[in-house]
């Protein structure tokens, strides 16, 4: 039995967290199996006999060209849609740290020293694998992200069953992934900084800061706002979508007293989570996952692919759960009773699969349409990792139907609503 005054290690939580974190995950999943359903799309075209169509598509330019805004689609989807995907997890990671569960130092400890582990180990054992190789160190941080969805997407698969404490696990990590991710971004991936337009972006952002935290919700005051600052980001030489995290943290989470409802924040995030998950996303991958498997064993040859799967397949869950030990015991902390060490080593095995944020950094450091290989390894490393992590959650799976059940029993019991807040009948967003 777990000590009751000793925390406890993926416990399951507030109600209220579990209701909510649940309304999250069901959109995740579907954006997921989006995902899935674009990069399979985008290998099958790249590898036919139409691939010199599926680069045309990829290459097409469209926009202003006196905003410097006349990009291809490719980039578009690299700048512009996934600047959607981070205001998202911006909103997400803030609502969490100022009114959820983690708002609790020891509840945060966790997630926070988990996914920095699931950073560090990657980076360190892509840098030893490929050391000596020219020019494959500014390629060091592709390991180091968690796709949410594409792992989401799996879990619909082999982990119906998966108690809520381990969800949110996942969920928090892969967030808090995405937020160290965009400060890797910013700081090791902005080749030419022009201050100008990053000092005029602060001007269309305080305003946007002044409006939401007057609780103001119109689109037609918010949105030319928010473009704004995108595009002066982007002019800046900084990557766009670091613009979507500082609009983002502008949000206010705590509702103000003269208004019902949810708060803005998450007022924001039930709105923008379903284009993010359903089209941002998917879009983005099925523009980047193209790429042609004909010299698929020469891939395998170069270091930068054997760092890559490497960084996924092992540096993810050695950093995950060695950082996760280290915390146990600093803090005396014990596991949930109904857990083990092999929950978290599934979890941490899932967390390898790196897709979204590894592609776009892969496109960062190696430059769109020089990074064929980084693609391949993204890819054979995620794929790897799905499969492992199948195996090992699987092999818990009747005890995860026993917690589930005595979920459902608790939450009836309490009389909790299967429902999300923002879509009972009559709700006002």
């Amino acid at each position: 039995m777990t000590d009751p005054r000793k925390p406890a290690l993926l416990s399951r939580g507030s109600w209220t967290e579990a209701r909510r974190i649940t309304a999250i995950l069901r959109k995740e999943t579907v954006g997921g199996a989006l995902l899935l359903v674009g990069a399979v799309a985008a290998m099958i075209w790249a590898n036919s006999p139409w691939a010199d169509a599926y680069e045309a598509v990829r290459d097409f330019h469209l926009g202003p060209e006196a905003l410097h805004l006349n990009l291809s689609l490719a980039t578009w989807a690299g700048d512009g849609l996934l600047a959607i995907f981070f205001f998202v997890a911006g909103l997400e990671l803030k609502r969490e740290f100022v009114a959820g569960d983690l708002r609790d130092v020891r509840r945060a400890a966790v997630p926070i020293a988990a996914a920095l582990g699931g950073v560090i180990v990657p980076a360190v054992l892509y840098l030893l694998v490929t050391r000596g190789v020219e020019g494959a160190g500014k390629g060091w941080a592709i390991p180091t992200a968690t796709d949410i969805a594409f792992a989401l997407a799996v879990l619909a698969v082999i982990g119906r069953f998966l108690p809520t404490a381990l969800r949110t696990f996942l969920l928090t990590l892969a967030v808090v992934d995405d937020l160290i991710a965009i400060v890797i971004i910013a700081l090791f991936y902005t080749d030419h900084l022009s201050p100008l337009p990053l000092l005029a972006a602060l001007a269309p952002l305080a305003l946007f800061t002044l409006l939401v935290q007057r609780r103001v919700r119109s689109w037609w005051l918010l949105l030319p706002l928010a473009v704004a600052t995108w595009a002066l980001v982007h002019a800046s030489g900084v990557h766009a979508t670091v613009a979507g995290v500082l609009l983002a943290f502008a949000v206010p989470v705590l509702r103000s007293d003269k208004t019902e409802g949810p708060g803005l924040a998450e007022h924001f995030e039930h709105r923008f989570r379903p284009l993010s998950a359903g089209v941002a996303v998917p879009v983005f991958a099925f523009l980047s996952a193209g790429v042609a498997l004909g010299g698929l064993t020469s891939a395998f040859q170069d270091p930068i692919v054997l760092g890559v799967a490497a960084g996924l397949v092992l540096g993810k869950p050695v950093g995950i759960m060695a950082a996760t030990w280290l915390t146990a015991r600093f803090t005396h902390a014990d596991l949930d009773e109904d857990l083990t060490w092999v929950d978290m080593l599934g979890l941490s095995v899932l967390a390898g699969i790196g897709f979204t944020v590894s592609l776009l950094i892969g496109e960062l450091a190696f430059g769109v349409g020089q990074d064929g290989h980084v693609k391949v390894a993204v890819l054979a490393g995620s794929v790897t990792a799905a499969l492992l992590a199948a195996v090992i959650l699987r092999l818990r799976n009747r005890t995860y139907r026993r917690i589930h059940e005595r979920e459902l029993a608790d939450r009836d019991h309490d009389g909790v609503p299967d429902v999300y807040e923002d879509d009972r009948p009559g709700m006002t967003t």
